[in-house]
């Protein structure tokens, strides 16, 4: 039963308009775009003292509603990445369907790494808000809180080589379609390239990484911000659309 059910609701997905699909898509990722801009911008960014664990303990305590929210705003962008997904297979699928589906895995796969990730950003609250410690002192367990941070990073690079790859399909989904314009798509697959550097540069040489650190990842939001517009404001050429859909 939940196999056949599975299928009628893509089906039923499939079958709303590409118009109103590709505006939705547009407004959920104008949302991820701003949600993951307060998470690590306006939350981490501001809190994070790098090379003092106290400074950056004594922050996230004294601003713990904030820091609540920004956990919270990587779960809004989790969901509507899934969500997106969906609908960038829907679009992107009579292009070429085996690459589409590529593609939304590839997302998928990226959400599930950055979802078990984000424990690591609820771990300081644990660990700094748990009263008087028997182990750890307060020095240790602001250490430790900042060495969750730490792996909050890495693992959001680990995570970006998946988006990268993700970002590369759909940007040469995109630059192959006829309904939607080929220089998004051509900015998307560099955006991609640039996270899939980024990612292995953090890896293998961490000092040539912090060179190009966040330069390297400014491809990434034009592209992505501007796939974003066009979807929200304009939307896509259905006629030719429905004639591509059509051929499959």
């Amino acid at each position: 039963m939940q196999p056949a059910i599975g299928g009628l609701m893509t089906e039923r997905t499939a079958n709303i308009s590409p118009l109103l699909q590709a505006r939705v898509g547009g407004f959920l990722y104008l949302i991820i775009i701003a949600a993951g801009f307060f998470s690590e911008g306006c939350v981490r960014g501001s809190l994070i003292v790098s090379g003092d664990a106290a400074a950056t303990a004594h922050n996230i305590l004294a601003s713990e509603q904030l820091y609540r929210l920004g956990g919270a705003a990587e779960f809004v962008t989790l969901s509507c990445d899934v969500t997106v997904a969906l609908i960038l297979y829907n679009l992107l699928r009579p292009v070429n369907r085996s690459l589409a589906l590529l593609a939304a895995f590839f997302r998928l796969v990226f959400s599930a790494v950055y979802a078990t990730l984000s424990l690591t950003h609820f771990a300081p609250l644990v660990l700094l808000g748990g009263g008087d410690s028997m182990v750890f002192s307060a020095a240790q367990l602001q250490e430790l809180a900042t060495f969750a941070l730490k792996l909050h990073g890495i693992g959001y690079n680990i995570s970006l080589v998946f988006f990268g790859v993700h970002c590369v399909l759909i940007g040469g989904l995109i630059a192959r379609s006829n309904f939607l314009p080929r220089i998004i798509g051509l900015a998307l697959a560099i955006a991609g390239a640039c996270y899939l550097i980024n990612s292995f540069a953090t890896f293998i040489a961490p000092a040539f990484a912090g060179t190009l650190f966040p330069y390297i990842l400014l491809p990434g939001l034009v592209a992505e911000a501007s796939l974003a517009l066009w979807l929200f404001v304009i939307g896509l050429d259905v006629s030719r659309w429905n004639k591509l859909a059509g051929a499959e």
